[in-house]
């Protein structure tokens, strides 16, 4: 459901250079910016995953100790450059 954005105010020269790169792409002002938008909150959700991944290996890591040493990590990375189709390593404690 699309929704109304709050009111947007550019200073001159950024509104100016707004109308020229729309301009430029056969575009409009309005569709540039929701580009934008899109691009900036897909960025965000995508950090915001990575972030919480992480914090839940952390956690994962911190209650068994468990992890894939970069060697190994290397290893199966090469292989999959190599284009195999492999499992990851599994975890594995000192």
């Amino acid at each position: 459901m699309p929704i109304t954005a709050p009111k947007l105010e550019l200073d001159a020269d950024l509104a100016q250079r707004l109308e020229t790169l729309a301009k430029s792409r056969d575009s409009t002002p309005t569709a540039l910016i929701e580009k934008a938008v899109r691009d900036l909150v897909s960025r965000e959700e995508s950090r915001a995953e990575i972030n919480r991944l992480t914090e839940e290996r952390w956690e994962a890591y911190q209650a068994d100790g468990k992890y894939i040493s970069e060697e190994r990590a290397d290893a199966w990375f090469a292989r999959l450059e190599a284009g195999e189709h492999v499992d990851p390593p599994e975890p594995e404690c000192d």
